[in-house]
């Protein structure tokens, strides 16, 4: 440390200064999630989303007030006053921009493991990945919007307008009974993307059969998932794919 700032004072290897500014903050972000995964791996799930809660608010705390004293930036109950002052459409837009850095980040992982291992294990890792990150995500809506812990279809309909496929695709929701509903994806970025190319649509059912009921179970443990449509299968124009969730109110 003492030769980094040695070379800072006299001008030195900026580049390289500049450079560790950004490697720290993909460290940070490796041990924690290093972290989560080992700790869902000793205790389960359930424990380790309850652990990470506790973990990220009081470790984000830490790094904005820290960071934001040599930035210059304040921070108002956790969260960078400039946030607070934007207009809501602003606001919007900067969550639409974060939806699509979201579903970017995950194909390039996909794509990386598929160009070097193939797409069966590609597909693999990212079926497995949605039994962790979808049960994170509705832990975090579920804070977010205070959804009860058996809130049945209405927390699930609430908490299905707040994912962050949501933010980036075109859904909707039927209602066929107070117990039922169907959900479809009517607009997906990804398959849109294959279309305007002429490829066929990406198989993505194996996936959807663990995103979609982990999701489900997660807001309450009483809704069973039905997979109504998926690529491979066909489906109208009109869909990409479509579930049918159900309250089972004498699940064991």
């Amino acid at each position: 440390m003492e030769e980094l700032k040695k070379a800072a004072v006299q001008g030195e290897d900026k580049d390289l200064l500049v450079r560790l500014v950004m490697d720290g903050f993909h460290r940070i972000v490796m041990h924690y999630g290093a972290w989560f995964a080992e700790v869902a791996h000793q205790v389960g799930m359930e424990n380790a989303l309850a652990a990470e809660q506790t973990v990220w608010d009081a470790s984000l705390g830490n790094q904005l007030k820290r960071i934001g004293k040599t930035l210059g930036f304040s921070v108002e109950d956790g969260v960078p006053s400039v946030l607070k002052e934007m207009p809501p459409e602003k606001l919007m837009d900067l969550i639409e921009k974060i939806g699509i850095n979201w579903l970017a980040n995950d194909g390039i992982w996909f794509q990386a493991v598929e160009n070097k291992f193939g797409m069966g294990d590609a597909k693999r890792c990212n079926d497995t990945c949605w039994t962790r990150y979808s049960p994170f995500e509705a832990s975090q809506i579920k804070q977010l919007l205070n959804l009860p812990e058996q809130g049945g279809i209405p927390a699930l309909k609430k908490a299905l307008a707040f994912r962050m496929y949501a933010f980036i695709n075109q859904q909707s929701v039927e209602d066929v009974d107070e117990n039922c509903i169907i959900f479809r994806m009517n607009d997906c970025r990804v398959q849109a993307a294959r279309k305007r190319r002429g490829l066929p649509d990406y198989p993505c059912k194996s996936a959807g059969m663990v995103e979609y009921p982990y999701f489900a179970k997660a807001i309450d443990a009483r809704i069973e998932t039905e997979c109504i449509g998926c690529p491979p299968d066909e489906h109208p124009d009109e869909w990409f794919c479509a579930w049918k969730f159900t309250l089972v109110e004498n699940l064991a």
